[in-house]
């Protein structure tokens, strides 16, 4: 290990705990703010969040799709929030790069996601559409660019944080140990939802490991980026603030909202 690495070495913890925190945060915005505010504001007598679905006695195209338009609205805000990073200590500025990259990743893959499988939030949207295989399709090709141009903004905000020597493992570890990390959260998470294990199946694991596949491959996209002039993050050290909160979240996720939060008029 070279010098450089060896100074640069990320509490893991913290990283862990940004990791769960920008994952719930996404999921939140995306059932809560984006299926389940829409759907109150349509005239849902009764509305049940929990962590994979969204439950509510209406159904509308917006219900559907209002999920991942929030969460590519809130990708764009964290984008917007990252244009001057220097402002940011390095754990709260890699929260905000995952933040962005889980919302624009779910928001952009579900387009793929639905379109391939005819299953989802935007098989919903295009229900009925005319014809149908077209709409997939466009489906298709929407996700497919939107993604990339996706997984090319979060690699640009991730960039500063490797290595100047090029080949250390900083970036698989913060890019990785997120991955992993949202899998198993978003597995507990669902374990005890009322909508049953098939959405667990069907839709949590699916939709948040296959979103992120992004963040397998952004260490090797951003070793063949230019890196010239390009600032350098500090270490990600440990805080047990942020420990603390994200175990907090992470109890309420999987035993709070896992089971299911009911409002009713």
């Amino acid at each position: 290990m070279s010098t450089n690495e060896g100074s640069l070495r990320d509490d893991r913890l913290t990283v862990i705990a940004a990791s769960v925190l920008a994952c719930i945060l996404q999921d939140v915005l995306h059932e809560g703010l984006g299926h389940g505010v829409t759907a109150w504001l349509s005239g849902a007598q009764q509305v049940t969040m929990s962590t994979v679905a969204l439950q509510s006695d209406i159904e509308t195209r917006w219900v559907s799709a209002n999920g991942t338009l929030v969460n590519l609205l809130f990708g764009g805000i964290f984008w917007l929030l990252l244009l001057k990073p220097q402002r940011y200590r390095p754990t709260l500025r890699y929260f905000l790069v995952l933040a962005m990259a889980g919302n624009l990743f779910t928001g952009t893959g579900y387009f793929f996601f639905s379109g391939v499988t005819n299953f989802g939030d935007w098989a919903a949207v295009i229900r009925g559409l005319q014809p149908h295989w077209i709409w997939q399709l466009g489906l298709v090709v929407v996700g497919v660019v939107t993604y990339y141009a996706s997984v090319s903004l979060v690699a640009a905000q991730l960039k500063p944080f490797q290595a100047k020597d090029n080949t250390s493992r900083r970036l698989r570890n913060l890019c990785w140990t997120p991955y992993f990390t949202d899998g198993l959260l978003a597995g507990l998470g669902g374990l005890l939802n009322p909508a049953g294990l098939f959405y667990v199946i069907a839709a949590a694991l699916p939709s948040t490991l296959g979103a992120n596949a992004g963040l397998l491959s952004l260490p090797s996209i951003m070793r063949r980026m230019d890196d010239t002039g390009e600032e350098q993050v500090g270490p990600i050290q440990r805080s047990l603030g942020w420990v603390s909160v994200g175990a907090v979240a992470s109890l309420s996720f999987v035993f709070v909202l896992g089971r299911g939060i009911t409002w009713s008029r």
